[in-house]
C-alpha cells in the first residue's frame, strides 16, 4: 500500500513525527480502538513509568494491527491521548523510533484521564 503524503506550506509543519495529511488509496480499512500501556497476560499497567506505557501501548497496537493483516507503515492516522503534555517531545522520540516514515497523520490530545489510570493511549486508521 503505498499511501500519498500531503505537504504544504500554507499551513504549518508538523510539530513531530507526522504528516499534515495522508491520502490513502483503496483498501481494507481497519479502525483500531484505543491502545494503553497494559500487560496482555495481567491486563494490568506494565509500569507507572510514562516511556513504558508507550511502549507497551505501541507493541499492543502491532500485535492488532498484526492480527488483521497489516503493519505499522499502513497506518495513515493516529490519535494520541496523553494526560500530560509536557510528556509530547518524549512520544515524538518514542514514536519516530517505532513508526517508519513517512509518518502517517497524527492528532494529539491531553486527557483529564485515562482507563486504569494509563498516561497514554493511542488509537488509529489502517489502510492494508
Amino acid at each position: 500500500m503505498m499511501k500519498e503524503i500531503i505537504a504544504t506550506s500554507q499551513a504549518p509543519a508538523a510539530l513531530g513525527p507526522y504528516s499534515q495529511a495522508v491520502v490513502a488509496p483503496a483498501g481494507k480499512t481497519i479502525y483500531l480502538s484505543g491502545q494503553i500501556g497494559l500487560n496482555p497476560e495481567t491486563g494490568e499497567l506494565v509500569s507507572e513509568v510514562f516511556e513504558d506505557q508507550v511502549k507497551q501501548a505501541f507493541s499492543n497496537m502491532k500485535a492488532v494491527i498484526e492480527a488483521a493483516g497489516g503493519r505499522f507503515e499502513h497506518i495513515v492516522k493516529l490519535t494520541l491521548f496523553l494526560t500530560d503534555l509536557k510528556n509530547f517531545a518524549t512520544v515524538n522520540q518514542i514514536m519516530s523510533d517505532l513508526i517508519p516514515a513517512p509518518y502517517p497523520a497524527r492528532s494529539c490530545v491531553q486527557a483529564s484521564a485515562l482507563p486504569k489510570n494509563a498516561q497514554f493511549e493511542v488509537e488509529a486508521i489502517i489502510v492494508v
